[in-house]
């Protein structure tokens, strides 16, 4: 019996949820100061947002100049002092031909600081195009390449490459006393460079990585003491490299006899 019964039960349902309930007195209170917060914010941003007064434009300027960078960012000083963006006046000022670093900075009340760094030409490449300290191309068609720059040639989209190997052997040869005149990469992928003395190294197509650390490793010393009378470095066998001297400069009894045993196994390109 006591069974049926507890059949007989209805389920329990689950409370429903109500919001409490607020007077309509207390609601307007609420969205009135809410309000008043909004406006006493706009009103005090208005007040802050006032014409920018002064820019001062600061670095060691060389290519670029200070009227150069007001011009193209005077669109975007039409704004106020808080609400100008700033991070839009920097992309303006880095676009700019020369400009590696900008630096840009709201100074109370109501001037903006702009502090910029010119990119720094390690290199030429091809005929007008320059190359920063980073093997970046900065600009594509210089009118003045400064001539004791150093040139790099090849493919377009080869610069990256072309950059960053001459940087690693200037580094590397600077302490020898020697230094890069011209570094170039042909279609075909056949490397070769030419020292600031005039010395022409041969470096070919295939395993240019080996190749040349076996030059920076070995041969640097040698082509260091002896550059006067050295034409050329062929660099393109498997196991070494070849001198080719001027005329009237043979090589000593030890460096034929090193040239004979490293030209054994033949040209590999």
């Amino acid at each position: 019996m006591a069974r049926k019964q507890a059949n007989r039960r209805k389920p329990k349902q689950k409370p429903k949820f109500r919001l409490p309930k607020m007077p309509l007195a207390g609601a307007g209170i609420l969205l009135a100061a809410c309000g008043v917060l909004v406006f006493t914010y706009q009103l005090s941003s208005a007040m802050l947002d006032r014409q920018i007064g002064s820019i001062s434009v600061n670095g060691p300027f060389q290519r670029v100049t200070a009227l150069q960078i007001e011009e193209a960012i005077s669109d975007d000083l039409a704004y106020g002092f808080l609400s100008v963006d700033l991070q839009s006046i920097q992309r303006q000022v880095v676009a700019l031909p020369w400009i590696d670093h900008a630096n840009v900075a709201r100074r109370w009340p109501n001037k903006i600081e702009i502090s910029v760094t010119e990119q720094v030409p390690a290199a030429c490449w091809g005929e007008r195009g320059l190359l920063n300290t980073r093997g970046e191309l900065f600009v594509s068609n210089a009118s003045h390449v400064p001539a004791e720059l150093p040139r790099l040639v090849g493919p377009e989209d080869q610069a990256p490459v072309v950059a960053r190997r001459y940087l690693t052997v200037r580094e590397q040869l600077i302490p020898l006393g020697l230094n890069v005149r011209r570094l170039q990469v042909d279609a075909r992928g056949a490397w070769d460079m030419t020292l600031s003395n005039g010395i022409d190294i041969r470096l070919g197509r295939k395993d240019v990585e080996d190749r040349t650390h076996l030059f920076l490793s070995v041969v640097a010393d040698i082509v260091s003491s002896r550059e006067t009378e050295i034409d050329f470095v062929d660099m393109r066998y498997s196991n070494g490299f070849t001198i080719g001297w001027k005329a009237g400069n043979g090589a000593p009894e030890s460096s034929q006899q090193l040239e004979s045993r490293e030209m054994v196994a033949g040209r590999i390109d």
